[in-house]
């Protein structure tokens, strides 16, 4: 699949699912999860497993130091490094082509670029005029095309073959965060906007325009199926303020709609709680549970339709910036580095981890 160009980065692969040489590298480990080796240079940003198109499993990481890096995990556990490309900016956002062949990557050097992984080579697609913070690809029966969002308010798509996009709509605000599941997208801006698009006619177009039922940023968003239909029903928004809502976009009782609390813990005083912001959320691609993960360094499993948790991570080092379930879902991994809530001060370029955590089937 990858050419013969660049088949590693660093040192070796990884270890075994379950073996005690998993977790020798000296980190922070409580769970003694697999590691993903070696690490990016930077924090990660966002972390996308490969389709269900394809046999083998890859792990695609874009980070702060500008490169995004592939990885075969395979059926032993180990991780292997495959290749990586490089931007002239911090990658913000990765997407997969839905046949497993090419991933497409946005980032703040304003352009998006699409990776041959069978060539190893990658090219420009996409264009704005400030940082691409999400890239998602589309299929539908009539058209195929990436669809970026920037923070020059705007949302584009285009035909990977043209150097103009398709179409450009305009956005109320910045994009902040964004997610496809044919035949529904979801963006979520700042200013607390919400725009849901159809994307199963001859072009995208709006369906529904809606304020943030969170009352602070929201930080990202999550497409959830009907899993009876297996269709995009609602999504998922996390935001700063340690809150999650449940929306269904057209709900058959209001009530369907619902927040909930997460990523807090109790302060030094019995009178306040420290609030952390969900930075990401992923769903499981058959039972429909969801996990969050959040700035406290935990993630979170939950049980949406009936409004429980599940499950809480032990606490790592630093926050936890982005998680994903692989095709099969029977792999969960997390990106641990610094979000910069803190500031300057609690920045460690040291502690920065990519871990797997394989999911028991049955769960």
């Amino acid at each position: 699949m990858f050419g013969s160009s660049n088949t590693g980065f660093g040192s070796g692969g990884g270890s075994l699912f379950g073996g005690a040489s998993s977790t020798g590298t000296g980190n922070h480990n409580p769970m003694k999860d697999i590691e993903v080796t070696p690490p990016p240079g930077d924090s990660i940003s966002v972390i996308k497993f490969s389709p269900p198109t394809i046999p083998n499993t890859f792990l695609i990481a874009g980070s702060w130091d500008n490169i995004v890096r592939c990885w075969e995990i395979q059926q032993t556990g180990q991780t292997v490094p495959k290749t990586q490309q490089v931007h002239a900016g911090p990658v913000l956002d990765v997407a997969w082509h839905d046949d497993g062949t090419k991933v497409f990557t946005a980032s703040c050097d304003k352009t998006a670029k699409m990776w041959d992984l069978r060539s190893d080579q990658a090219i420009q697609v996409a264009q704005h005029d400030a940082p691409i913070k999400s890239i998602h690809w589309i299929k539908s029966p009539n058209y195929s095309c990436i669809m970026t969002g920037s923070w020059d308010k705007t949302l584009k798509f285009w035909d990977t073959r043209s150097a103009q996009p398709m179409m450009t709509l305009q956005l109320p605000e910045r994009c902040y965060c964004a997610d496809v599941v044919f035949p529904m997208a979801v963006v979520g801006t700042a200013g607390r906007h919400i725009l849901i698009y159809r994307l199963d006619d001859n072009q995208p177009v709006e369906f529904k325009r809606m304020e943030s039922p969170l009352k602070y940023q929201h930080r990202c968003v999550s497409i959830f199926k009907d899993t009876k239909k297996n269709t995009p029903v609602g999504f998922a928004l996390g935001s700063i303020e340690g809150r999650c809502a449940i929306q269904f976009v057209q709900a058959a009782n209001p009530k369907d709609n619902f927040t909930f609390k997460c990523h807090r813990n109790n302060g030094a005083s019995s009178s306040y709680q420290d609030i952390y912001a969900v930075n990401s959320i992923a769903f499981h691609p058959e039972h429909g549970t969801l996990a969050t993960a959040g700035s406290d360094g935990k993630f979170s499993f939950w049980d949406k339709d009936a409004r429980t948790k599940l499950k809480t991570s032990e606490q790592m080092l630093q926050p936890i910036i982005s998680c994903d379930f692989n095709a099969q879902g029977n792999i969960f991994g997390y990106a641990v580095g610094y979000d910069w809530s803190k500031g300057h001060d609690y920045y460690d370029s040291k502690k920065k981890e990519l871990h797997l955590s394989p999911r028991k089937r049955n769960r």
